[in-house]
């Protein structure tokens, strides 16, 4: 086998996971006509076809299914042999990118990141807050956090604590207004909700076997948890907030948590988990932040 082709298998694979020449050639940096003959040399060196071109979408032949699985093979025996190399090192080294939710990562990572990088001088961290799904592998992430009580397969990872949810307000805004008794009594309150849909005014609770589910209205919204718990504390009505983003403002009285005996229940609650795409020739830089995580989050509200 000529080994200069080894750069085009590569290529090739990108093709396929990107669906089309164009889309490859922004992942690569490259322009379409140089992604074009990476496959041509290929399928010249084979003397096969590897890919059906119409003008709307790219196929695999047979041999090009067969070349592609064999490919992904070569990348994965690649990036082992990459981490291998990593896991060796004594000292944890290095630059790491972790995926987290925006809230979780302005309210908990965030805060915790200046004492990771005292104790790891030799690690720089990127911090990438989307709440969008992160393909760990094609998006270049060593870490993600996901909210989740169900893990994707394939991903080993680790539950760092409970997202859970509560609904809340200011003490002069009870005063003024009076303190709900009932979820249905949030009817005559104005509620701050998350705005993005029409169901997140619908608020749902559950007090042991009872669920009750109340159509709230208000006069704003904000699809960020930090904006709906300054409104909160502005006097502007009872907002939905995680406990995460809630809990200082509560433990210093700004706030309290109205119906407290009642489960709000969100789409966005569940598991916090930690989670990476493989055990084995883990870098030390990662099992570091791995580690620290697991250490420093936070206990009791959450």
């Amino acid at each position: 086998m000529n080994p200069l082709l080894l750069p085009d298998l590569a290529t090739f694979v990108t093709i396929i996971e990107q669906g089309s020449f164009s889309a490859a050639a922004r992942a690569s940096g490259a322009t379409p006509s140089a992604i074009s003959r990476c496959v041509s040399r290929l399928e010249q060196e084979m003397g096969c076809k590897l890919l059906h071109r119409t003008t709307r979408k790219l196929a695999l032949t047979e041999t090009g299914r067969t070349v592609y699985e064999h490919a992904q093979e070569m990348l994965e025996a690649a990036r082992q042999a990459l981490d291998s190399g990593g896991s060796l090192q004594t000292v944890a080294q290095g630059k790491l990118t972790l995926s987290v939710p925006k809230a979780v990562g302005r309210f908990v990572i965030h805060p915790l990141m200046p004492e990771f990088l005292a104790r790891y001088p030799q690690i720089d961290v990127t911090l990438r807050l989307e709440d969008r799904y992160v393909d760990l592998i094609n998006d270049g992430v060593d870490l993600a956090l996901r909210i989740t009580d169900f893990p994707s397969p394939g991903l080993y990872g680790k539950a760092l604590m409970p997202v859970t949810h509560a609904i809340c307000a200011t003490p002069e805004y009870l005063r003024q207004y009076g303190t709900p008794a009932h979820p249905q009594d949030l009817r005559r309150h104005s509620c701050i909700s998350l705005g993005e849909t029409p169901a997140d005014a619908r608020w749902k609770f559950r007090l042991r076997e009872k669920m009750e589910t109340v159509q709230t209205r208000g006069r704003y919204a904000a699809n960020h948890t930090g904006v709906r718990l300054d409104a909160v504390k502005q006097h502007i009505g009872i907002g939905s907030l995680p406990l995460f983003t809630a809990r200082e403002a509560l433990e210093r009285r700004e706030i309290v948590q109205v119906l407290p005996e009642w489960e709000f229940i969100s789409t966005y609650s569940g598991e916090l988990w930690l989670l990476w795409t493989r055990n084995k020739h883990m870098p030390a830089k990662m099992r570091a932040l791995i580690s620290y995580l697991t250490e420093k989050m936070p206990t009791g509200i959450v």
